[in-house]
């Protein structure tokens, strides 16, 4: 039995990535965590590619005590200086440091009542973006929805949050489903349209 066909990024020589690909990519989520977590990865991957930091992904949550917000708003010099020292994460302070800002942010997020799944998904009234997307250049790279998303969470003091940035984390959390049009989890993506505003 032949692979089904994918979205030509998906590289098939990467076990891990065809997973990412098949099973999370495009599905609409809802876990604070989850979500937390993407915001920062994506963060963390720019100038880099996403296989990069897929790869080290499981380091990251250890390195980062599972993404639990609370914990990381409180790291100090101690914690930052180790997290600059471990091979398995990007060591770059102006990175480590934006995670520490976007929980203090986050945490300030859910001092207003809202939480990151209801603030995002607000943006599109609960139900995502379903693109047509016939070749690599149909893709976007950032759009109108990205750069309203940018500049508010800016405004509300997380860091790499560039428009381009917050595109592929909204493709990530399925926000947006940008997967190929021929691509086998298109289909299945779009029938995952049940969000909640």
């Amino acid at each position: 039995m032949s692979d089904p066909v994918r979205c030509t990024w998906a590289n098939p020589a990467n076990p891990r990535y065809i997973a990412y690909h098949d099973e999370e990519w495009g599905v609409p989520c809802h876990d604070e965590r989850q979500l937390f977590e993407m915001l920062n990865l994506e963060g963390a991957q720019a100038g880099l590619s996403w296989e990069t930091i897929l790869n080290k992904r499981d380091t990251y949550r250890a390195a980062f005590d599972g993404w639990d917000p609370a914990i990381i708003a409180a790291y100090g010099p101690d914690k930052v200086a180790e997290l600059l020292a471990n091979p398995g994460i990007v060591r770059n302070r102006l990175k480590v440091a934006a995670a520490i800002t976007n929980a203090q942010a986050y945490l300030r997020l859910r001092e207003e009542g809202l939480t990151l799944d209801g603030y995002l998904w607000a943006w599109v009234d609960g139900k995502p973006i379903r693109n047509h997307i016939a070749t690599p250049a149909d893709r976007a790279a950032k759009t109108a929805l990205s750069d309203g998303i940018s500049k508010d969470l800016a405004k509300r003091g997380f860091k790499f949050v560039g428009s381009t940035i917050v595109y592929a984390y909204l493709q990530g959390i399925g926000i947006v489903n940008d997967h190929d049009a021929a691509c086998f989890r298109h289909a299945e993506c779009s029938k995952l349209t049940e969000g909640r505003p």
